[in-house]
């Protein structure tokens, strides 16, 4: 593709997210939309005859080990394969808390919470196909606006609602309600941190500051070399 020696080193960590995130998102496309669950216009539904023990329907369950087994190769290859950017440590975190939060409402079998998680996180792939945030610089199509739309509208309005309101009207005595709203709340709180760096680029482009299209959250050559 006579891609630059900097895209071409980035192009596998790209294929792979690329083909990760049609593969994913298209099965959750299959869940919200050729199943019965009404999860995505009732999003409390989710907490329905809710009951300690229940038990994860199999293609939830599924879900759930495609997202943790993803999550947990995310943590190696950021620290290790992937471009080290500015937003790597977050990153890093991110994974953490997203492998933490899947894993322990499946364990504690909060499947209710996990499958807000796992639902919303698919409905975002839809914007992560326009440019995944790791992948090669196209800022341009990081401004879609499916990243604020997911990430800072229908987040927010529909998971954070439903897991830090409806759930206790639900079930007034829900176990891990806080534990699990805190790791919900620091991914919002990441989702807005990213969505900075949107507004960064947009501002060095109004400001005449950018000649050609970089991602911001990379290290000009000269840091890198000195890193």
């Amino acid at each position: 593709c006579k891609l630059r020696p900097k895209d071409a080193a980035k192009m596998p960590e790209s294929a792979w997210k690329l083909l990760f995130y049609t593969l994913s998102w298209s099965y959750g496309i299959y869940l919200l939309f050729f199943t019965d669950y009404p999860f995505f216009y009732d999003p409390p539904s989710v907490f329905y005859d809710w009951k300690k023990g229940m038990d994860v329907p199999t293609d939830i369950a599924i879900a759930y080990l495609l997202q943790c087994s993803f999550y947990g190769h995310s943590i190696y290859a950021t620290a290790y394969m992937d471009t080290w950017r500015k937003d790597s440590i977050v990153m890093l975190l991110h994974h953490v808390v997203t492998l933490t939060l899947i894993a322990s409402s499946y364990a504690f079998r909060a499947g209710t919470t996990g499958c807000e998680r796992l639902r919303w996180g698919r409905l975002r792939r839809v914007r992560r196909l326009c440019r995944d945030p790791r992948g090669p610089s196209n800022p341009p199509c990081s401004l879609c606006p499916g990243r604020f739309w997911f990430r800072l509208y229908w987040f927010p309005l529909k998971v954070l609602y439903a897991t830090c309101y409806s759930s206790l009207q639900v079930v007034p005595n829900i176990p891990f309600y806080f534990f699990f709203n805190a790791l919900l709340l620091i991914l919002t709180l990441m989702n807005i941190y990213w969505f900075l760096y949107i507004v960064l680029f947009v501002a060095k482009v109004l400001m005449g500051q950018m000649q050609e299209v970089n991602d911001v959250r990379e290290y000009d050559v000269e840091v890198s070399k000195k890193t």
